[in-house]
Order: structure tokens, then sequence, then C-alpha cells
């Protein structure tokens, strides 16, 4: 079973057992899949599904869908398109920052979005 598709089951199964709602079936109609499919992708028998379906999976289970994409392999398009703008800063940037503590990350984020510079 894929780490994503574990994952995703666990979560359902979770959210399951307070409400009936998150039946296979149920969360696979509200996202716009066959129950088969999603059963496949929660038993790692297929493959995560497109940024799309991976987005929606992720909001209907209350996850953030940048955490779920990360984990089907994915990078959210917005994303991709910011680092095609600056492809050698972005490689840059996330290299530098890849052995780096979360609240170093932490930081750099905040100066960015308080605009500190």
């Amino acid at each position: 079973m894929s780490h994503f598709g574990t994952t995703v089951r666990r979560k359902r199964e979770a959210l399951r057992a307070d409400d009936r709602r998150f039946s296979l079936r149920q969360v696979a109609h509200r996202i716009g899949v066959e129950p088969a499919y999603l059963s496949k992708i929660e038993r790692g028998a297929a493959a995560p599904p497109s940024e799309a379906t991976t987005v929606r999976l992720a909001r209907e289970l209350d996850e953030d869908p940048d955490v779920f994409l990360a984990l089907a392999g994915k990078v959210s398009s917005d994303l991709q398109e910011i680092i095609r703008k600056r492809p050698r800063l972005f490689a840059q940037l996330i290299r530098e920052l890849k052995e780096a503590p979360d609240e170093a990350v932490f930081r750099v984020v905040r100066v960015v979005r308080d605009g500190d510079w």
C-alpha cells in the first residue's frame, strides 16, 4: 500500500468512526470518483489521482491540500508556475533550506510575508 493511500484510508476511517458520511462510497461520490477507484487508491493498487482530485480529497478529509499533493508525489500547479518564473533562485532557496530546522524556515516565511526586508 502506498503511503498516500495509507494516509487517505486512515484519515477517512478515523472520520468515519464518528460520522458515517465518511464511508468510502460517500467520500468517492463527493469528490467525483468511482468508489472502486478510491478503494484502489487507498490500497495502493492505483496511482494517486490528479492534482484536482487530490485537492478535493484533502479538503473533504479536512487536510492540507499541499501535504496531500506532496504525499502523492505532486506539486500544485500554482507553485510550479512560481518556480518556473525564477527556477534557479527557487532551486537554490529550496536546497539551502533543505536541512534547516523548521523554526528557521518559519522565520524566512515570516520575513517574506511581513515584507521586513
